[in-house]
C-alpha cells in the first residue's frame, strides 16, 4: 500500500540552491510568495498513516530510505504539503518539520516528478 503520493507541479526559481546543503523544500500550491521561490511545489494529498523510519521515499524510480521523522511531518505534509527533506542519514530528527533520508546523491526533481512513500 502506498502511504503517500504526490507530484511536483512547479519549481521555484531558487529551489535547487539548497541541494548544496543536501536539502529540498516541498510546499503545497498555497505556498507563501516569499517561500515559493525556494520550494518544489507539490499537490497537497492525504497521508494514509504515520511515516516511519525504514519506509522508502521514491522520486520517480530513485529510492531513499527514511532515517528519521520530525514530529510534525505527517501533519504538515497532509495539511500544507510543506516539509523539508534532508539527505544526511540522520537517525534523530533535529527539526519537527523535517524528513531525514539516507545520505546519497539528491534526486533529479523537476515538474512532473512523482514522489511516493511506501
Amino acid at each position: 500500500m502506498t502511504l503517500y503520493q504526490t507530484k511536483i507541479v512547479d519549481q521555484g526559481s531558487d529551489a535547487a540552491m539548497f541541494q548544496t546543503e543536501n536539502m529540498m523544500i516541498l510546499f503545497g500550491e498555497n505556498a507563501p510568495i516569499e517561500l515559493s521561490d525556494y520550494a518544489y511545489i507539490i499537490e497537497v494529498n492525504p497521508v494514509n498513516g504515520p511515516i516511519k523510519t525504514g519506509m522508502i521515499m521514491t522520486f520517480n524510480d530513485i529510492a531513499y530510505e527514511v532515517t528519521a521523522v520530525g514530529n510534525v511531518v505527517d501533519q504538515n505534509l497532509a495539511n500544507l504539503g510543506h516539509i523539508t527533506l534532508k539527505f544526511d542519514g540522520a537517525t534523530e530528527a533535529e527539526l519537527p518539520g523535517t524528513l531525514y533520508l539516507e545520505s546519497k546523491a539528491l534526486p533529479e526533481a523537476t515538474v512532473g516528478t512523482t514522489i511516493t512513500i511506501n
